[in-house]
């Protein structure tokens, strides 16, 4: 699995490092961050939550 954030869209919520706190962060800018290229098989389904839950669906599962 890979994830990706939509720097466009991301508004800095913070709503994806609650979720899955070990996959994201918010970076100096105020923005999320991916912090891992490939996601462990372990975080999958708090990845999924963290884009289910992102207020400007700004994070791509794929």
């Amino acid at each position: 699995m890979k994830v990706t954030i939509d720097d466009d869209n991301c508004r800095g919520h913070g709503a994806c490092c609650a979720a899955s706190p070990d996959v994201f962060d918010i970076n100096d800018d105020g923005y999320a961050e991916v912090l891992l290229d490939v996601i462990p098989a372990e975080l999958e389904e708090s990845v999924r939550k963290a884009a289910a839950n992102c207020p400007e669906r700004a994070i791509t599962v794929s």
